[in-house]
């Protein structure tokens, strides 16, 4: 028996589930959803396809439970980033930086699979409905924060949320395979969001 083999072994059912996981997070991140199977986790953690098919019996639930482990880290990630702001508007700013920003390119490429992929898979359908929903909230409360504050006149940010989430996931979606920088296009989601709120003409620039 192999030293290899027999650390495999030694783990624990949970340290085997945790590694499984994060095996596929990192595919996921560098080759895309698809290329999540039972063979590309084993290979990765370096043991039989079939140690992870009995960890994970159902690849579906695999795909779906990583494409929201990569986006609920994104979502706190941007909510860390977003704490250092002074006020709601210029959160909404760096909101709208950090969304519509090149380091961003990755995880909306994982959308994207989860997009496509979602039609033949219900569990990552409903996965994605969920992480759309959390993104919808997080957008929703800022909003809210702000009206509350003053900074602005909001009428339905359940609305306006959707429509900012629209704007930006069809802007980073066609840089995504054809524009290349949705960056470019901060501008006029700047103006979209001050013109729906009120605010005066610039308020969101940089």
């Amino acid at each position: 028996m192999s030293t290899l083999s027999a650390r495999n072994r030694r783990k624990t059912p949970a340290e085997r589930a945790a590694e499984i996981a994060l095996a596929a997070r990192q595919i996921a991140l560098t080759e895309g959803l698809a290329a999540v199977t039972v063979r590309a986790v084993a290979a990765r953690v370096g043991v039989a396809p079939a140690l992870v098919a009995h960890y994970r019996p159902s690849m579906n639930v695999l795909v779906a439970s990583t494409f929201g482990a990569i986006v609920a880290a994104e979502i706190d990630e941007v909510a860390t980033e977003l704490s250092a702001c002074r006020t709601s508007v210029h959160a909404l700013a760096a909101l709208i930086d950090t969304l519509l920003g090149p380091e961003r390119s990755t995880v909306t490429a994982i959308w994207l699979d989860a997009w496509s992929l979602g039609r033949r898979n219900p569990v990552l359908a409903a996965e994605v409905g969920r992480q759309m929903d959390a993104w919808q909230e997080f957008l929703v409360a800022l909003l809210e924060e702000g009206a509350i504050r003053g900074e602005f006149v909001v009428d339905a940010p359940p609305a306006l949320a959707w429509q900012l989430l629209g704007i930006i996931d069809g802007l980073t979606a066609h840089a995504t395979v054809r524009y290349g920088d949705a960056g470019r296009q901060r501008p006029l989601v700047r103006t979209i969001v001050e013109h729906e709120l009120g605010l005066p003409e610039g308020s969101l620039a940089p």
